[in-house]
């Protein structure tokens, strides 16, 4: 009995030890695995990757949420990995472009604010020119080509202006 007892134990021992010996999946492996699926989708350009016993962390940058979540499924659908820790960060976007950064724009509201205390008197760029039409009396027009030239245009078109 004491025979069979001893062999049962080391037939134990050795299912035991080849079942401990299986091979888990390497860091480096899933690692691979998950840079080679990301970079294979031009959304998730820009993605790095760090694996920790299976735990994947994606950091980076997104183009927005959409973006992140994919990246994260993604990986997620991977072999081996255990969890996604989604560290990846989404773009602001862009501010609205302002009047100071369209010349034009701006040089246009400058025009109409010269022009606000000249009743009758019309305003506008166009092609670096400041174009004119109405009427307005010489002293006015003096002060206020003044106050245009501070503008740098390219020059006047007053073709439609009469000056009294």
């Amino acid at each position: 009995m004491k025979k069979h007892f001893t062999f049962l134990l080391m037939i134990a021992a050795i299912t035991i030890g080849f079942t401990a010996c299986k091979s888990k999946p390497k860091d480096a492996d899933i690692k691979a695995a998950v840079e080679k699926a990301l970079s294979a989708d031009p959304m998730s350009a820009g993605t790095t990757v760090a694996v920790d016993k299976g735990v994947v962390t994606l950091s980076g940058e997104c183009k927005d949420e959409m973006c992140k979540k994919h990246c994260e499924e993604m990986t997620a659908a991977i072999k081996d990995v255990k969890s996604v820790v989604n560290n990846c960060t989404v773009a602001a976007p862009p501010p609205p472009p302002s009047q100071e950064a369209n010349p034009v724009v701006a040089n246009e509201q400058a025009i109409m604010d010269a022009l606000k205390d000249q009743p009758g008197l019309k305003g506008m760029m166009k092609d670096g020119k400041i174009v004119l039409s109405g009427e307005i009396a010489k002293a006015k027009w003096q002060m206020l080509k003044q106050t245009l030239d501070k503008l740098k245009p390219a020059g006047y078109d007053l073709t439609g202006l009469k000056i009294k």
